[in-house]
């Protein structure tokens, strides 16, 4: 008896034939389609990284017809990336983007797939008024996984241990400086973005107007050197440090009594402290008389997900969506890590088990407690903050004096508006 295997290619599949050649019947013809495939980014750390990896693997057994591929990496260089992507229209199917890219990638909307024209995504989950965050020019452009806001954490054992109360007014923390900074600590520290809204959030409560109004600056150049003012104020006082000399690693070593960042952030800057039994807690917002209703502060979605408008594979790609958003398996291993989050059904699957507490989720308490107002893209600008920054900088070093810096200032923010 002579047997035989022939293998043939075809388009789009690979047929296995295998036939006896006494066996009287026909061939037997076993068909596998080729998986389609797809591409997924995000930026994170690495506790996001291992999670989001795990919702693939559980998405490519459920749809073992779809591969994804992944890229991921730090928030630094995320952006510069996906910027170039994007001009070259390689960027990936689905992606994680920032609230401000709208404004800056796709301001008459075409810059992103309208996901209103996804099939396999389940829009029911999220209200009107979530939807409205990722419209642009009428078409949904994104959608918001959670809600995130600049938050007060403190080092409530440092505190302790100088017999202070946890700081809510500005004059607080001065005081608490004055205290602490004879063994080198500080009562507050912040990235570039968070002092900078830091910041926002003083001047707004000193002079009771916004920074933006009608989509308009509504500072002057005297808001501007108030707020230059306030920030070298704070560095010759020790209240926080330069920027310059700003490193998120000195949390753990509690050489930052306090520090403003993300609702987002609060896992990754104080997760591995609290598991060592550091007291870390949210504190409220800081105002000029400590009535906690978060005057000048602002709340944004905390990242969303947007479509490539290159895609070739809507329907993969919508399929993937909604497992990330609106899929239990993928909100039992997100939790409350990026926030409460936004999706209905993902917001029941953490209830129904028990996933609501943290300092994460603290801190979503704090923000939802507060109503606080919108933020505008533009004040993420990175280039608009390193403008005042540097202007900040012109007057600690006495190249220039607050109200000339303030000046020059206002004509080069006048160009992001």
């Amino acid at each position: 008896m002579k047997i035989f295997r022939r293998i043939l290619a075809l388009t789009g599949s690979i047929a296995f034939i295998s036939a006896c050649a006494c066996s009287g019947h026909e061939p037997v013809v076993t068909q596998q389609e080729k998986q389609t495939e797809i591409n997924l980014s995000w930026w994170g750390t690495d506790a996001r990284n291992r999670y989001t990896i795990k919702a693939v693997e559980m998405f490519e057994e459920k749809y073992p017809d779809i591969k994804v591929n992944c890229s991921y990496s730090e928030w630094s260089g995320y952006e510069e990336r996906s910027k170039i992507q994007m001009r070259s229209n390689t960027e990936a199917d689905v992606m994680q983007i920032n609230f401000s890219w709208l404004s800056q990638y796709s301001e008459d909307g075409t810059g992103y797939y309208d996901i209103n024209q996804l099939k396999n995504f389940d829009i029911s989950n999220f209200s009107g008024d979530v939807l409205e965050y990722g419209i642009k020019n009428d078409r949904l452009n994104a959608i918001p996984i959670a809600m995130n806001a600049e938050t007060v954490y403190i080092n409530k054992d440092i505190y302790d241990k100088y017999g202070l109360e946890i700081p809510q007014t500005w004059d607080d923390l001065f005081k608490s400086a004055d205290v602490m900074k004879k063994d080198g600590i500080y009562a507050m520290s912040g990235a570039s973005k968070s002092i900078w809204l830091y910041l926002i959030a003083h001047t707004e409560q000193v002079t009771g107007k916004r920074i933006i109004k009608k989509n308009k600056l509504n500072f002057k150049a005297k808001d501007f050197q108030n707020m230059i003012e306030f920030y070298k104020e704070l560095v010759d006082r020790s209240v926080i440090p330069q920027l310059e000399y700003y490193d998120s690693k000195e949390i753990a070593k509690e050489t930052y009594a306090g520090s403003v960042a993300w609702v987002s952030d609060a896992t990754n800057y104080f997760g591995t402290m609290i598991e060592d039994g550091v007291n870390i807690i949210t504190a409220d917002y800081t105002t000029l008389d400590g009535n906690n209703v978060g005057e000048g502060w602002y709340a944004k979605p905390a990242t969303m997900y947007a479509v490539s408008k290159n895609t070739q594979h809507p329907e993969e790609a919508g399929l993937l969506l909604d497992f990330l958003m609106n899929s239990p398996e993928m909100a039992e291993l997100q939790g409350v890590e990026k926030g409460i989050p936004l999706s209905n059904s993902a917001k029941k699957t953490i209830e129904k088990n028990y996933m609501l507490y943290g300092i994460q989720y603290e801190a979503s308490q704090k923000m939802e407690g507060c109503q606080l107002a919108e933020l505008a893209p533009v004040l993420e600008n990175n280039s608009l903050i390193d403008d005042f920054f540097s202007a900040c900088n012109d007057v600690i070093y006495d190249k220039a004096t607050a109200k000339e810096s303030a000046e020059t200032l206002m004509i080069k923010i006048s160009e992001y508006f």
